[in-house]
């Protein structure tokens, strides 16, 4: 093989990397926020927004500069070394097997685990190229991730109840439970700060060398950022609280750091906000008939105008023409508006579906004030979260990609087991997962969140505090988990946390469950086919 040999899997080995990281977004970013969003803390907009910021510039950031050239270790890369385009092809095969399986689950909505898919598509290709006995099966391999279905849900569950248990009946279901909620919110922040800065430096930080130092530097470094932010909480946002809550003050969230300059805001009386009111009433029969008005008034304009230019015989253009044309250019683009945004304008909380109300209905429900504190400290771990994921997650589009380029471009494989990733390759990867989330990350979110049982926002909190201090435990002592097994396994306890099963839709976990058992075969089968096929093919087929 010379170098620049094989460029079409090269060029193909971009668009499958661009539609793995589609699917990445479409799936575990969605799994990240899906508790925000069903509990209300954030909408369907907002929390897509702020995905875009943090995926991408975690991803771009704080992602390593290095990656695995084959992902876990679990096919030695030296084997493709006397056929480096075998690697390539490899790689190829499996971006598209992971990408199928993580595409297609995304479309009925069931969370996978994408390192899982990856891994489980490298395995096919090693089967198929060196057969059975080249992959390491044992516990450092394939057994590992067996064990995580298990031990992931399983202890995000444990850690969970225990935030969760302590703040419903101390605080929850106390008589002034909202009183208690405001003296214990500093606290509540403190403990998420620790555990959000810790989990950046120590795990989502690849990119940056901090994950290297001292875990008492790191320590250090947590408490000293959540001091800051708990002094901050304790004198700006507790006033804010009080006013807003028990004073009913028309204040907003960007007031906090000048409350105490601002004069008292009477909240505007209902005349104020019938405007309002009718404006929200037209976004929610948009979003239950999937219709906008806009766009179809438009339509129908455009086609008339596209009859009258039609039956218009005259060699030069009218100004009914060039208005008509005008139309057409208009119509386009409130089409491609519309189609763009679509992921973000769909109802994802599930809250009025009727086939969910008995699920919802056996979940016991707080005071709606109280609940309403914990709405900011999901926001924070949402982000700190999705930040993480971005920096850290972003390798299982980044690294196959980076191992066709290596190769394309020297002409042989790197025995070292890692290899440099290219900036261009972190960005492309951070917008395919910001793509993914925006377009096609609704699915998932609308199953996962409500659609297994009731959240609100102290529930939604305790969930992903507990799945992100989960994956930081885990990491540490060496036990295998995946986000997103701990996020479901974080949410299944939130509903068995009510003390009733009915409060779980247990057909949906079952769902969940399969499909994660499915990830191995599907993927690594899918990608075992498509290098059997490419790898045995004329030879003058597959150099092009």
């Amino acid at each position: 093989m010379d170098p620049h040999d094989y460029t079409w899997i090269f060029a193909a080995g971009i668009i499958a990397s661009i539609c793995d990281a589609f699917g990445i977004g479409a799936n575990d970013v969605a799994n990240s926020f899906a508790s925000s969003i069903s509990s209300g803390s954030l909408t369907l907009a907002q929390a897509c927004i702020i995905a875009v910021f943090t995926e991408f510039l975690g991803a771009l950031l704080l992602g390593s500069s290095t990656s695995e050239t084959i992902k876990g270790g679990i096919l030695s890369v030296e084997r493709f070394a006397e056929q480096p385009e075998l690697l390539m092809l490899g790689m190829l095969c499996a971006l598209i097997g992971s990408a199928v399986w993580v595409l297609s689950a995304s479309r009925y909505g069931i969370p996978v685990s994408t390192t899982h898919s990856i891994v489980g598509a490298i395995v096919g290709v090693g089967i198929a190229a060196f057969g059975g006995g080249a992959i390491q099966w044992g516990y450092s391999g394939v057994a590992k991730i067996i064990t995580s279905w298990f031990v992931s849900p399983v202890i995000a569950g444990i850690v969970t109840s225990i935030i969760y248990l302590p703040t419903r009946f101390l605080i929850l279901e106390s008589p002034n439970s909202l009183e208690r909620g405001i003296v214990a919110i500093p606290l509540y922040f403190f403990i998420t700060s620790v555990i959000g800065v810790f989990y950046i430096i120590y795990k989502g930080a690849p990119g940056s060398g901090a994950s290297e130092m001292p875990v008492g530097v790191i320590v250090g470094i947590s408490f000293g950022v959540a001091t800051g932010v708990t002094a901050f909480a304790w004198g700006f946002f507790v006033k804010w609280l009080r006013r807003r809550i028990i004073g009913k003050e028309d204040l907003r969230w960007y007031h906090i750091p000048l409350v105490h300059f601002i004069k008292h805001r009477p909240m505007p009386s209902p005349t104020e906000t019938s405007a309002v009111g009718s404006t929200d009433a037209e976004a929610s029969r948009e979003l239950e008939t999937g219709t906008h008005p806009e766009i179809e008034e438009k339509t129908v304009v455009s086609t008339k105008h596209c009859e009258d230019s039609s039956n218009d015989n005259s060699a030069a253009e009218s100004p009914e023409q060039e208005n008509s044309k005008s139309q057409r250019l208009a119509h386009i683009w409130e089409m491609f508006k519309y189609y763009a945004l679509r992921g973000v304008r769909k109802d994802v909380r599930n809250i009025g579906n009727a086939k969910l109300r008995s699920v919802h209905d056996a979940a016991k429900k707080f005071d709606d004030d109280t609940e309403y504190l914990f709405s900011f400290l999901q926001v924070i771990t949402a982000c700190l979260a999705s930040f993480s994921h971005g920096s850290n997650d972003v390798a299982n589009a980044a690294g196959p990609i980076s191992a066709i380029y290596d190769t394309w471009k020297n002409a042989r494989v790197d025995e070292s087991g890692s290899l440099p990733v290219p900036t261009w390759v972190l960005a492309m990867a951070g917008a395919g997962i910001d793509l993914g989330l925006v377009m096609y990350g609704y699915h998932v979110m609308r199953r996962l969140g409500n659609g297994v049982t009731y959240l609100s926002p102290s529930r939604g909190f305790a969930a992903e505090l507990g799945a992100s201090l989960t994956v930081l435990t885990a990491s540490q002592v060496g036990l295998p988990v995946s986000t997103t097994h701990c996020i479901t396994g974080a949410i299944t306890a939130i509903g068995l946390c009510n003390g009733n099963f009915r409060a779980l839709n247990w057909k949906v976990l079952a769902w969940c469950s399969l499909s994660w058992i499915l990830t191995l075969p599907i993927a690594g089968l899918t990608a075992g086919l498509l290098f059997a096929f490419g790898s045995n093919a004329p030879n003058n087929f597959i150099r092009g």
